[in-house]
């Protein structure tokens, strides 16, 4: 067994929310559950069981329950949650009326802005009286090109509470990202943003909002909230009305219309990097359970907690952060880029707003460190209590650089889903140490598995990462996909009545996870496998390298592994560098790790929510297609892999 960097105190462990409940299960069913590994075994075995625990730990604000909680428990997919079931999760979200803070926002300009929770809901009302005015019925699609402010959470909550269907895109998409995206679900009204701020220049995006309800011709509204200027001119876009024109002036009480558990509620799109985008359609009820089983139990969340993420409105960890209102948390919203002004203005913020759990990305505090940062001696974050991280693996380095650096006594929580389940399959676990490179848990009520090719369950072994049982944030389907073809495709074609993740993954001797990359990148020179990120986590400890991006490149009847490099400025690759990068790479892994090709390349191109494009980068090497550039937050960084001279002998 490794040793932990961190370890609960038994009074932390019983101030948590998990292990209250761990002994009510024991109470009410006569069992000895004394850790999370028991917890985690019973959750899985009972799931009819246990997600009735989380209902009831949640508070979930109901017409009715029923009866019944899982129908079809062994199909995969085909299951179906509390069908008797009838809510709203605006409701949900929204139960605080007072003047508690629900949401700051912040952004790169300086402006702070609170809303309470009296606020919150008044603004959501007046809202949903204008998008009911407006025809929007249950079902109907609203959309929001939108940063991360308060207009973004009232517009979903607004369109929840008549159980219409929210989705999301950040400003900083282009006009056919937009268009592949809202185009194929045909909304009814578009709310969107005047322009936006990023690295201290101001955008304007009043041009591509008018393009994009041109585009798009079931649109009867395109409603235009300023975030660059007090009073945007809108007068060239169609059907166009400033938000505040919009919003219903009549003091009548908020409506929620209560839904089947199963009724749809947001539309997420997968990142289009290889093709079209799936439009993924998750629950009401789905989504609602699994966040609150997520912030109260796995992240410990309280009334008395400031929440942030940072995230855009394009990522699923947006929709992640709205949920933590259940919990009657504040939330802190930010717009714009984590190093502007300069590269410590996330950490200010957190002492100023005296966050408790701070969520973030494995590249920034990578960023962080490779520049030098020592937040836990220059600001104060005594109020911190957890860090969660995601969108990529953590390395073990940032393990040691966050506890050295930032804080020895918190919980560090490497979290992984994604899109696709709008929550996770590993996360934190605040009764459990924390071991270098490991994410903590596989979440409660989450049957997941790391399996070998035959799809048999293995041990500390790498594999692909499943789930052999249903949950309740499988998404309803995808959408126009009546069939279910594309839906049964994407996850249950590669292991029959498994849900396959796409994760290169490895469960540990200390229960935990370790995620290797995605197992579409893997890669597999002289056939054996190996994931990208064993790659990624040497390179990180190159101090010339600021990132990276590794392929497996087709030669000679074989695979060899070609590494690019972007270095920091002013630098430049030479043989000494290389050999560095190399003997860093073979003397912690093998020589099958090391790469045949190291490239310098001046840019790394990655999609939207900010993770890099393997698959797209070896599409262009091997002078494949790359469908779907618009997916790209820099689709011009792909010219510089074309024809590269390195790579042709």
């Amino acid at each position: 067994m490794s040793t932990p960097l961190w370890q609960p105190s038994r009074e932390t462990i019983e101030a948590t929310q998990m292990y209250a409940l761990m002994q009510r299960i024991n109470r009410d069913r006569g069992l000895a559950l004394a850790d999370y590994a028991d917890l985690h075994a019973w959750s899985v075995e009972n799931l009819e069981a246990f997600w009735p625990y989380v209902w009831e730990l949640g508070g979930v604000i109901a017409e009715r329950r029923g009866e019944a909680v899982l129908t079809r428990p062994d199909a995969m997919p085909g299951a179906r949650w509390f069908p008797e079931a009838r809510l709203n999760v605006a409701e949900n979200l929204l139960r605080r009326r007072d003047a508690k803070p629900a949401l700051v926002c912040r952004d790169e300009r300086g402006r702070r802005r609170e809303l309470s929770y009296a606020d919150l809901h008044a603004q959501v009302a007046r809202l949903a009286h204008a998008l009911r005015d407006n025809g929007v019925t249950p079902g109907d699609r609203v959309v929001g090109f939108v940063p991360n402010s308060e207009h973004a959470v009232i517009g979903m909550l607004a369109t929840a509470s008549l159980g219409a269907v929210w989705s999301s895109c950040s400003p900083d998409f282009g006009f056919h990202g937009v268009l592949d995206r809202f185009g194929q679900i045909q909304p009814k009204v578009l709310i969107a943003t005047d322009g936006y701020t990023w690295n201290g220049k101001a955008i304007d995006t009043r041009q591509r909002v008018a393009e994009i309800g041109r585009a798009i011709d079931s649109l009867d509204r395109v409603v235009v909230f300023p975030f660059l200027r007090d009073t945007p001119d809108i007068g060239g876009i169609d059907k166009a009305v400033g938000w505040h024109d919009y919003l219903d002036d009549a003091a009548e009480p908020l409506e929620f219309e209560p839904q089947p558990f199963d009724h749809p509620l947001y539309i997420l799109f997968s990142s289009g990097t290889t093709g079209a985008p799936k439009c993924i359609v998750h629950s009401a009820g789905g989504t609602l359970l699994q966040h609150l089983k997520e912030h109260r139990l796995h992240t410990d969340l309280a009334a008395d907690d400031v929440l942030f993420y940072y995230t855009t409105c394009g990522w699923m960890m947006w929709n992640w952060l709205v949920s933590g209102l259940a919990c009657e948390a504040t939330l802190v919203l930010y717009d714009g880029s984590p190093f502007a002004p300069d590269a410590r203005s996330l950490w200010r913020m957190a002492a100023e707003e005296r966050i408790s759990v701070f969520g973030t990305s494995a590249k920034y505090l990578a960023a962080c460190e490779k520049q030098g940062l020592a937040p836990g001696r220059e600001h104060d974050l005594s109020a911190l209590r957890a860090i969660l991280s995601t969108g990529s693996a953590l390395t073990h380095e940032s393990f040691d650089y966050v506890y050295g650096e930032i804080k020895t006594d918190l919980l560090l929580a490497s979290i992984s889903g994604g899109t696709d389940i709008v929550a996770c399959f590993a996360l934190g676990c605040p009764i459990r140490p924390v071991y270098r490179g490991q994410l903590q848990c596989r979440g409660l009520g989450m049957a997941v598995e790391v399996v070998d090719d035959a799809g048999q369950p293995v041990r500390s072994e790498k594999g692909e990462l499943v789930c052999t049982r249903p949950f309740p944030s499988m998404p309803i389907g995808f959408w126009n996909d009546p069939g279910g073809e594309r839906y049964h495709e994407a996850y249950f074609a590669a292991f029959p009545g498994l849900w396959a993740h796409g994760d290169y993954a490895e469960i540990t001797p200390e229960d935990g996870l370790i995620i290797h990359g995605r197992s579409d990148a893997v890669l597999n020179p002289g056939g054996v496998r190996i994931g990208t990120a064993e790659i990624y986590r040497q390179v990180e400890k190159v101090e010339e390298v600021l990132e990276s991006l590794c392929i497996g490149q087709e030669w000679q009847d074989d695979v060899r592994v070609v590494l690019f490099v972007r270095l920091r400025d002013g630098l430049t690759l030479d043989d000494a560098l290389r050999d560095t990068i190399r003997r860093t790479i073979r003397d912690n892994t093998t020589p099958r790790h090391v790469p045949a090709r190291i490239v310098q390349v001046s840019d790394i191109p990655r999609t939207l929510s900010g993770k890099i494009v393997e698959l797209a980068v070896r599409n262009v090497v091997h002078g494949r297609p790359v469908e779907n550039r618009e997916a790209l937050a820099n689709p011009e960084a792909l010219e510089l892999y074309e024809n590269l001279p390195e790579l042709q002998a």
